[in-house]
């Protein structure tokens, strides 16, 4: 807090909160009402304070300034960005669900009941913290699972999704490290809604994204890589019939540290200054 005191925001328009989780609330409490924040932290991305306090083991230190937090997936809430004083960035894991779910959790083609989510991501993905688990040594040759059950994001992915629906919505979600460095892939397992099938999801998405910069529905049978969204703010997605009857495999890629993270920070920036969204982002996809 010294810092922020002793800082001149008299010539600043806006700032990234690039913090710990739970050490942002008590700063960004303590900056200019003036000033257009976009947090990157997890501490304002949850709407309930007593849910982030089970998941976060801590007191919410700013009820009031949550109220006013708007939720930055920014295809999803662009309108609401806009406008918006403070963004809470969100989740790498959630963007890469949230964005091919809720279109069509929303258009009512999923079943919002027996959501299975797979996750795979560079080490990157699990911070920056000394941990044993993380160091090359245990990553590189293998596979490893984490957060089983109750990983942070569960509950974010869930809000999102909820709210698409109108109702509660639960899902069984792993996430794993893989002996890579950035990228992350969701594989979302879904029941259909009756009557439904696999064309009118891939024609969901594409109404839904096709005026979009950075959210790509991939042609029929071409299945999303990690390696094409590297350093780039894309998300590419792709839908697949299940070999079960009645359900269907989506499968979407990012890269966690742009899309998920710093690029999808500056997109909200760019939407709450009224610049072009693309600004200062890689424009060209990597795609074929």
């Amino acid at each position: 807090m010294v810092a922020v005191k002793d800082a001149d925001f008299s010539d600043v328009d806006a700032v990234f909160c690039c913090l710990p989780h739970g050490t942002t609330q008590e700063i960004i409490k303590g900056l200019p009402k003036s000033l257009k924040i976009v947090d990157l932290s997890a501490d304002f991305r949850l709407r309930d304070i007593s849910e982030y306090e089970e998941w976060y083991g801590q007191a919410h230190r700013a009820p009031e300034l949550q109220k006013e937090a708007v939720y930055g997936l920014t295809e999803i809430s662009r309108e609401e960005v806009k406008s918006a004083r403070l963004v809470a960035n969100p989740g790498c894991y959630p963007t890469s669900v949230q964005l091919p779910l809720v279109p069509l959790i929303k258009a009512n083609l999923v079943q919002p009941k027996n959501i299975i989510i797979d996750s795979k991501s560079g080490v990157s993905g699990a911070g920056r913290g000394a941990k044993e688990a993380n160091l090359y040594t245990e990553i590189a040759e293998g596979i490893y699972s984490y957060g089983v059950t109750r990983h942070r994001h569960v509950p974010e992915i869930e809000q999102g999704l909820s709210d698409a629906a109108n109702s509660k919505v639960t899902v069984s979600f792993t996430p794993h490290l893989m002996p890579m460095s950035r990228g992350m892939q969701s594989t979302i397992y879904v029941e259909l809604a009756p009557g439904v099938e696999i064309k009118d999801l891939r024609q969901q998405l594409k109404l839904s994204y096709e005026d979009e910069d950075f959210v790509v529905l991939l042609d029929e049978g071409i299945v999303p890589r990690t390696h094409n969204t590297r350093g780039s703010n894309y998300c590419f997605i792709n839908v697949f019939p299940d070999r079960i009857p009645g359900r269907a495999i989506i499968i979407s890629v990012i890269d966690n540290l742009v899309k998920g993270a710093s690029g999808q920070a500056l997109q909200n920036l760019n939407v709450m200054m009224g610049f072009p969204e693309s600004t200062g982002l890689l424009y060209q996809p990597l795609f074929p």
